[in-house]
């Protein structure tokens, strides 16, 4: 389970000033949204296209079709057979990949700059030409299966993850596993996903997000060359589903082979999307940092160091969502610990934001570590770009992201005591606990061989 944290103290305001680059807004006329970030330390370009669906847009029996659809993006159109994106992507020198994610799904290459067009040409042609057959179909159903069962199934801690995520949440689409349920990928219909692609990937319902050593208008042109000939579709967006009222503490007990028990815990908070006001999201992304934001942080420096009561332990609230989420801690036992004091410890720590207000100096270092994180960030033309497209994926615009330092430096000890003590209360709380079950020697190489490879495609 990942939880986010702020980065080093290091460098200043005044350096991520000087890395930002002029933005450049555009819409065509079939509805793409392009948005152009100039970056003209090297010469080099990073394409984007984010389509504007996710699991949250899916329902029982179709779980994990947008992942299945994101690999199938691979296997050719009438024009490019089954893997000439990648091969010619790679013969002009760039790198491509793609990730699926709640309330998105976006495929990239980075180039040298006058290769643009390629990656242009290449993803304008997808957008609309994808061909989607059985054979191939059944072969990436297999592939998200069998990485479903490395990523999810064979990490017990993932699992817990995944079955508390579906306890905490009722009725909103957030319960819904971005994979898929077992289930749903084995049942899932070549029909299903051609709808879902006839419905969704459509230039009306996708933001072009270029970022690099170019120049705004000729982005423009090309733009309007490869992608100005798809027609739109008619996009009906979904219903509206907001989660029932949650009416006391959930709990959960999940038993799998494993070497270590582990616990996590998940508040009911809104997103920036959801929030009655902005600066409760940012007060809340200061209060996970005050508690999670390095070895100086109170979970590290109280419960792993200091008490030893947790060997690991970590707090995270995603700040950009669709959607209400969760204010999430999480940890595993110190040795000669158990999972119910570990809980009652990191219960104590976020009463204790709602009791007394953070001090002047844990701010300053919360502060100070979300301005060197967003320098380091910066200097990434990726992640400028991830910025970009996650915010316009979302409706908060990209505008959102010129504000972010500011709106944190401006959030005080009195707003994180306040959104402590209206979002920390126990009956909107879930638990969830890991209790491990022995492990033969046969599930302990797989869990390990899972654990080395890490990392996933699927956000």
């Amino acid at each position: 389970m990942s939880i986010a944290r702020c980065g080093l103290f290091a460098l200043g305001w005044l350096a991520a000033v000087a890395l930002a680059g002029p933005v450049h807004e555009y819409r065509l006329d079939n509805g793409l949204k392009l948005v152009v970030k100039e970056d003209h330390r090297a010469p080099v370009v990073v394409s984007q296209i984010w389509y504007h669906i996710g699991a949250n847009y899916e329902h029982g029996g179709i779980t994990g079709i947008s992942h299945v659809l994101e690999h199938m993006m691979f296997n050719g159109t009438r024009a490019h057979g089954p893997g000439e994106f990648s091969r010619i992507i790679a013969e002009n020198g760039g790198r491509e990949n793609a990730f699926t994610s709640r309330d998105y799904t976006a495929y990239f290459q980075r180039l040298e700059r006058s290769r643009l067009p390629v990656a242009f040409e290449l993803e304008a042609d997808r957008m609309r030409n994808l061909r989607l057959l059985p054979k191939e179909f059944r072969k990436e159903v297999q592939v998200v299966m069998e990485e479903r069962r490395m990523r999810t199934d064979d990490k017990p801690e993932s699992l817990t993850y995944e079955r508390f995520n579906a306890v905490a949440f009722l009725n909103s689409p957030q319960r819904i596993p971005t994979i898929g349920w077992p289930d749903d990928l084995r049942h899932l219909r070549l029909s299903d996903l051609r709808q879902w692609y006839r419905r969704w990937y459509a230039p009306n319902n996708a933001t072009l997000v270029v970022v690099g050593d170019v120049d705004p208008a000729w982005v423009l042109k090309l733009a309007k060359r490869y992608y100005g000939p798809i027609r739109p579709s008619d996009i009906e967006p979904p219903k509206p589903q907001h989660e029932i009222v949650q009416r006391g503490e959930r709990r959960l007990t999940v038993r799998v082979p494993a070497e270590v028990p582990y616990v996590i815990m998940g508040y009911k908070v809104p997103s920036l999307g959801t929030a009655p006001k902005p600066w409760e999201a940012y007060a809340l992304a200061v209060a996970a940092a005050v508690l999670d934001g390095g070895d100086s942080a109170r979970l590290s420096h109280d419960l792993v160091r200091g008490r030893q009561i947790a060997a690991s332990a970590g707090a995270g609230y995603d700040l950009y969502g669709r959607m209400d989420t969760l204010f999430l801690l999480d940890g595993n036992p110190a040795p000669g610990q158990d999972t119910a004091t570990l809980e009652r410890a990191l219960r104590r720590e976020v009463h204790r934001l709602a009791a007394q207000p953070v001090s002047a100096a844990e701010l300053e270092r919360v502060k100070a570590g979300v301005v060197a994180e967003n320098v380091f960030r910066k200097d990434s033309m990726f992640y400028q770009g991830m910025q970009i497209g996650i915010l316009e994926s979302l409706g908060l615009g990209w505008r959102r992201m010129d504000e972010y330092v500011d709106r944190i430096q401006a959030v005080t000890a009195a707003q994180v005591q306040a959104v402590a003590r209206k979002y920390f209360d126990d009956d909107h709380l879930t638990v969830a606990v890991l209790k491990p079950l022995p492990l033969d020697a046969r599930t302990r190489t797989r869990q390990r061989a899972a654990a080395r490879r890490g990392g996933s495609d699927v956000q």
